[in-house]
């Protein structure tokens, strides 16, 4: 165990006792404690590994007495007895393995069963940090992890203890053997190593082309509408089949380094086989050692060398799985565990903003820059500017998902940063200004992928007037996105996610743009929506471009460069004629 969580993680300093490099270690990491708290199935595994290499002893054993002794004196009833025991021996091996190799499968389960929720959230935490290149790395990283910790890679931390046994026999039979073996061993760990500096770079460099251009056709694909309307497809074309050759001439230079390591370990395990062979017999016709020694030792050095020969084999998963534990690692050490969060409160809907900063990577202003004011419980707000005053970015601080924030943004007297996003999250609504519709039903979507409650489901699409779209589909609400995506429009696919930031009835609800994509229908739902909401008391932040739709707020708060440059009251003047004049 020690082994494996020293290989995986970090080297421990020189100068510090293994005990205490180890403990240290294992208090930094998150993923070392996990994968520590597994130390009794892995004790078993070394109980299994100690009595599966012990046998291997006995067909050595069993050659030396057939030749030395049997053969000699002839006797049949003692080559069957031998035979029995090896037999029997060979059953308990076998056992052994197949238990040890369960352990290492059930424990490398568990440790993806103990771990992986917290990936998750870490993955998700991430996300919300910024938008990561390959968002799905971490799930491929545990996967790399369970099945190395599952593999023969795992199997050749607990055989490398028993090199010096096997080469301790070997110098019994004497000391030419002894020695040659280890020269092989020397031999088979530099080629391991040199191959892990030769092929590593190459690797990488592979692994790194094949995300990058993975990455460019997702991109190019998504957007397939406007590259067949714009004649765009050809351009783009050349432009991938140049990013194509260029990922195959990474991957055939890598390939072509991996297959001259693998070709020089074959010679080598060859080379070995009968050099040793050779050696033997040479020790046998000069009646240094007996015939039954010179082909035992053709098996036992095959059991020496056998962990390195797996090492070399599986070095390329190997560093595969040391650098997954240590993305691993950084990923759940920069997103520890929330800490305990309010969870039993009510919303009530009060919004206080102090000094609230809102900065980007890359950008030195910062997009919304020291936001102060009060926004009383009940109260609708429309938030106004021009473009890239801070509106959006203004809409994610209240919903506490903009990652870099300073200042305090406070939820009934309380930071957002204090309450739990499970228990807050189902009591406020919000519309982003990118409409996101996951996979799975229209209901579903709506009940964000909750409990259905058909009825809460129903009246939040009837609010928004999509109740009567919705049952023309044949499956009605239960009619999968991946159907109905294509049938909706840009303004229905809007009103079911105010449908779904509807769903709960919840007190507080921020709308990006919620009028973005509809017609005229649309936009006098919204209206009655707003109302509605703000003739229940709810508190209602909603970001919008049209005038008509001050006439529903009770504020108007004016962003420009990142600042309020006006918060004032709504005031409605009806002069003699029907038409509503709107002032701030």
């Amino acid at each position: 165990m020690s082994i494996a969580a020293t290989q995986l993680g970090a080297a421990a300093p020189a100068s510090a006792p293994p005990a205490a490099a180890a403990a240290r270690k294992l208090s930094r990491s998150e993923l070392a404690r996990c994968l520590w708290s597994f130390r009794k199935e892995i004790a078993w595994v070394g109980v299994f590994s100690f009595f599966a290499n012990l046998l291997l002893l006995a067909p050595t054993v069993y050659m030396l007495q057939v030749f030395d002794r049997v053969m000699l004196s002839g006797n049949q009833l003692t080559l069957a007895a031998l035979s029995l025991i090896t037999l029997l021996f060979y059953l308990v091996m076998g056992v052994a393995e197949w238990l040890r190799s369960r352990l290492l499968v059930r424990a490398g389960a568990k440790f993806d069963q103990a771990i992986n929720a917290r990936i998750f959230d870490a993955s998700f935490d991430a996300t919300l940090d910024g938008p990561a290149r390959n968002p799905s790395q971490p799930f491929t990283d545990l996967t790399q992890m369970r099945q190395f910790l599952s593999g023969p890679g795992a199997f050749a931390f607990f055989d490398l203890p028993w090199i010096p046994v096997y080469l301790g026999v070997l110098f019994m039979m004497h000391p030419v053997l002894g020695w040659s073996a280890i020269g092989f061993a020397v031999l088979l760990l530099a080629v391991a190593l040199l191959g892990q500096r030769y092929t590593s770079p190459r690797n990488e460099r592979a692994a790194t082309s094949v995300v990058a251009l993975n990455a460019h056709v997702h991109s190019r694909l998504r957007h397939a509408e406007t590259v067949q309307a714009l004649g765009m497809l050809g351009n783009l074309r050349r432009r991938w089949l140049d990013a194509h050759a260029q990922n195959i001439e990474v991957h055939d230079h890598a390939y072509e380094a991996n297959h001259r390591i693998q070709a020089t370990v074959k010679f080598l395990q060859f080379s070995q086989q009968s050099l040793i062979l050779a050696i033997g017999a040479l020790l046998a016709i000069d009646g240094k050692i007996g015939v039954g020694a010179m082909i035992a030792s053709n098996a036992l050095m095959a059991n020496a060398l056998r962990p390195i020969t797996t090492f070399v084999n599986t070095w390329r998963t190997f560093v595969e799985s040391r650098q997954a534990w240590r993305r691993l690692a950084d990923l759940l050490d920069r997103h520890p565990p929330h800490a305990d969060a309010i969870g039993s409160a009510d919303v009530k809907g009060q919004i206080t903003l102090r000094g609230l900063v809102a900065r980007a990577p890359g950008r030195e202003r910062p997009i919304l820059d020291g936001l102060t004011a009060e926004f009383k419980a009940g109260e609708v707000v429309a938030i106004v500017g021009p473009s890239g005053a801070g509106k959006s970015t203004l809409a994610r601080c209240l919903v506490d998902v903009w990652p870099d924030v300073s200042g305090e943004v406070l939820l009934d007297g309380q930071p957002m940063r204090h309450w739990s996003r499970d228990a807050l999250g189902p009591r406020i609504g919000y519309l982003p200004q990118d409409i996101e519709l996951m996979d799975g039903t229209i209901a579903e979507n709506i009940a964000r992928f909750g409990a259905v409650d058909s009825a809460a489901v129903i009246e939040a699409a009837k609010r928004t007037g999509i109740h009567e779209l919705v049952l023309r589909f044949p499956k009605g609400y239960d009619t999968p996105m991946g159907e109905a995506g294509g049938l909706l429009s840009g303004g229905q696919r809007q009103r079911i996610g105010l449908a779904r930031a509807l769903y709960g009835d919840p007190n507080l609800l921020v709308l990006d743009e919620p009028n973005a994509s509809l017609d005229d229908a649309g936009e006098a739902a919204l209206i009655r929506t707003v109302r509605d909401l703000r003739a229940r008391g709810k508190t209602v932040f909603m970001i919008v471009h049209q005038k008509q739709y001050l006439a529903v707020a009770d504020r108007v708060l004016v962003l420009q460069d990142g600042r309020i440059v006006q918060l004032a009251q709504v005031t409605v003047e009806r002069p003699s004629t029907s038409t509503e004049v709107v002032k701030p």
